[in-house]
């Protein structure tokens, strides 16, 4: 019994010291692709033209240093975006069939992607 109740304090101890010794370093900005696709509707609301397209942009990922109680949890979120413009080049009409007409072969969306991520209390959309 004794070691028992050893081994359950040091797995106690074991678990304390490792959650406390995370560090808000592991949240960082890292490259993704996805896969992105833009529909354009005249003002009667009928489809135009669709394009579509892949797309390197970037995203926040990891972990951050968080307390035991679920008031303490810190997400890593991005700290500031940037605006770009994305030129997708792959249109189709209505029908599906592709747009090789200039003007209309190409569509350019805005779009914002995080430069840089930082870990922030969960839940505070207020920053």
């Amino acid at each position: 019994m004794f070691l028992y109740k050893y081994f359950f304090s040091f797995l106690c101890f074991s678990y304390v010291y490792c959650v406390s010794d995370l560090d808000e370093d592991l949240c960082e900005t890292l490259p993704s692709e996805i896969h992105l696709t833009k529909e354009e509707y005249d003002e009667l609301g009928r489809l135009q033209r669709t394009c579509n397209g892949e797309v390197a942009v970037n995203k926040c990922e990891g972990s951050c240093k968080s307390q035991v109680q679920p008031s303490e949890c810190y997400c890593c979120r991005e700290s500031f975006l940037r605006e770009r413009i994305i030129t997708l080049s792959h249109c189709y009409d209505p029908d599906g069939v592709r747009l090789t007409n200039e003007g209309s072969n190409s569509m350019d969306v805005k779009l914002r992607e995080p430069t840089d991520c930082k870990c922030y209390k969960c839940g505070d959309f207020s920053r």
